[in-house]
């Protein structure tokens, strides 16, 4: 963990260089203004300087709860609550949970000082937060609501399918846990992204009437398009779509809206996403995550009934969910080269379908989209090669529109 913290401070200052740079990139002169470009450099400074500590107030802490034996000691604190409340702490299940209550409210703790900063100072100071202090913590109370409805139940069935134990229990757990995405997909833009968000029919007019003819060209089965109240928190813009099968639904942020006075940069933006969708990129993404999530509980059985394992962390007895967070400790190293690869992955994704709006005849549009996006979000405009390669899951601005100016050269 700790190596991975210096690897990675590594590329943060490779990247904090390149943020430093006084003049933009020599193909985003003359596209990207000058006054822009100040301000997305000191935004970008300005988080840059918070990542750093942040980044080592993390793994201070991590690697202090590791080292000291914090893990095993809060476990016990957590059995004597439980008796002290009257429950039975022998209960693995009601053990856990009173554990993962502590947990939760611990890192509410501790990431709190961060998170008002990060909104309330960054955010405000270059023009992006637009919440109040009373909707950030409302939102944070209702995020914590939701898990405490959530989170017993997923937590309960992990461990009786790890008590009972199985040769095939790598398969039990990602069946399990497929289902439950699944229906998570399905219940989160329904039930509870509406608990945070006002969504709203995209009212009639030219834009919409643009964006149903783009889908119904590609045979894209549009149920419902609505407009999200993202304002109500961020000037950040973003749009995105879900749903299963023939119940497809796109959902644009009011301020993307907003931000395109012509609605033809819009559509060029919903032509990306809808390349993602024909191009099967979300079919091939979900496959790839079962995938790995199988390989994730295959290792873990494999060193769950590990006592020496649990030892070297501390603990004389083998929770199920210690387990997990062991494991998960154990295989940092594996994470990030996983998560390098699927940026690998998400790029190249990106990339053809930035190509499959410019066949549908959007590309000055969608270079047109891509620039105001760069702009209003303030995005880093000049970016260390190897720190976009190991973090960016999408492309620089530099490298998108060389793919669109590469191709254009191609068909002349």
């Amino acid at each position: 963990m700790i190596f991975m913290y210096f690897f990675e401070t590594y590329l943060d200052i490779r990247q904090y260089k390149a943020l430093k740079l006084p003049t933009l990139p020599k193909t985003l002169e003359g596209v990207i203004s000058q006054d822009k470009f100040l301000k997305s450099r000191a935004y970008s400074l300005d988080k840059r300087y918070f990542l750093f500590v942040q980044k080592f107030v993390k793994v201070v802490m991590d690697s202090t709860i590791l080292y000291f034996w914090v893990l095993p000691w809060f476990w016990k604190k957590s059995e004597h609550l439980m008796t002290f409340v009257g429950l039975n702490a022998e209960n693995e299940i009601l053990h856990t949970l009173g554990f993962l209550a502590g947990v939760m409210l611990w890192s509410q703790i501790t990431d709190l000082p961060f998170s008002l900063y990060l909104t309330f100072v960054i955010e405000a100071r270059h023009g992006f937060n637009k919440q109040t202090i009373w909707l950030f913590f409302r939102d944070m109370i209702k995020g914590m609501l939701i898990a405490i409805v959530i989170g017993p139940p997923i937590v309960a069935a992990v461990i009786v399918m790890v008590q009972k134990g199985s040769p095939y229990l790598a398969i039990y757990l990602w069946g399990f846990i497929l289902v439950l995405s699944l229906v998570m997909m399905t219940i989160y833009p329904v039930l509870i992204a509406p608990l945070f968000n006002k969504f709203t029919p995209l009212p009639e007019g030219t834009l919409r009437e643009k964006i149903e003819k783009l889908a119904a060209s590609l045979k894209f089965p549009l149920k419902k398009l609505f407009v999200v109240d993202g304002s109500t928190r961020s000037s950040h813009s973003n749009a995105y779509m879900y749903g299963f099968f023939k119940n497809k639904r796109i959902v644009l942020y009011d301020t993307l809206i907003q931000q395109y006075k012509n609605g033809d940069e819009v559509v060029a933006v919903i032509a990306h996403e809808l390349g993602h969708w024909k191009l099967n990129h979300t079919v091939y993404g979900f496959v790839l995550f079962q995938v790995l999530t199988l390989l994730q509980f295959g290792g873990y059985t494999l060193v769950r009934n590990s006592s020496d394992l649990f030892r070297s962390f501390g603990f004389d007895t083998q929770p199920v969910l210690i387990g997990l967070i062991i494991f998960q400790h154990t295989v940092i190293p594996i994470q990030h080269l996983v998560s390098f690869g699927l940026n690998l992955v998400s790029r190249s994704f990106e990339f053809q379908a930035d190509a499959f709006a410019k066949k549908l005849g959007y590309a000055a549009e969608l270079r047109d989209a891509l620039v105001k996006l760069q702009e209003e979000n303030l995005s880093a405009m000049n970016t260390d090669p190897w720190y976009s390669a190991y973090h960016y899951s999408h492309p620089p601005l530099v490298e998108r529109l060389a793919a669109i100016d590469k191709s254009d050269k191609k068909e002349k």
